[in-house]
């Protein structure tokens, strides 16, 4: 008698890789309500083929992105790579082209494993002076007219203005920001979901 295996093929999640700094790593916010989290459970909710992964670590800047992210695209294969780094960066007051460079350098890296990139725009405090802040807001609204990548120019948008959303130290999001922080990287993500 002869048996015959029927093997269903397993279908490989696509995964999202992100990598950040505090913000994404969900500094101040208890474990599994970061909007990283919160993605990865609307995502399963919506039946997407999705995994996502948070290669996300406070403190970051963009050079410590930088040195990370080629493991990170070894180790992962994303499908769609978000970047959220510049904050800290903007923080140390590091020269505006070196920013602009580690992330150029970064989605240059994404982009030719095959990965679709996403980058999530800060804002600086006002107190770091208008030359500076400009600089630096220009950074990612340039990124933004490159039709090759999805831009979100303000990750904090109706987050870091609302004092009631932030954390008593002025940088980070509160628990109750989060599923806006999540909102206001769906509206780049989704169009890069299949």
């Amino acid at each position: 008698m002869l048996i015959f295996a029927i093997t269903l093929p397993v279908f490989a999640k696509n995964t999202i890789l992100i990598i950040g700094d505090s913000v994404s790593a969900g500094y101040g916010v208890e474990t599994g309500k970061g909007w990283a989290a919160l993605l990865k459970n609307r995502l399963q909710r919506a039946g997407g083929n999705y995994d996502v992964v948070n290669a996300s670590i406070s403190g970051d800047t963009t050079s410590n992105g930088l040195s990370r992210l080629p493991k990170a695209l070894a180790d992962h294969s994303p499908k769609i790579t978000i970047i959220e780094l510049g904050g800290n960066d903007g923080l140390r007051g590091i020269q505006i082209d070196t920013i602009k460079s580690n992330l150029m350098q970064m989605i240059s890296l994404a982009k030719k494993t095959g990965s679709k990139v996403v980058i999530l725009g800060v804002r600086l405090p006002p107190n770091y002076g208008p030359a500076y802040t400009d600089q630096f807001r220009q950074i990612f609204t340039t990124l933004s007219q490159d039709k090759t990548l999805q831009v979100v120019p303000l990750f904090l948008q109706n987050v870091d203005d609302k004092p009631q959303l932030m954390q008593t130290d002025g940088i980070h999001p509160t628990r109750q920001a989060q599923p806006i922080l999540l909102d206001n990287v769906w509206v780049a993500l989704k169009p890069l979901l299949k």
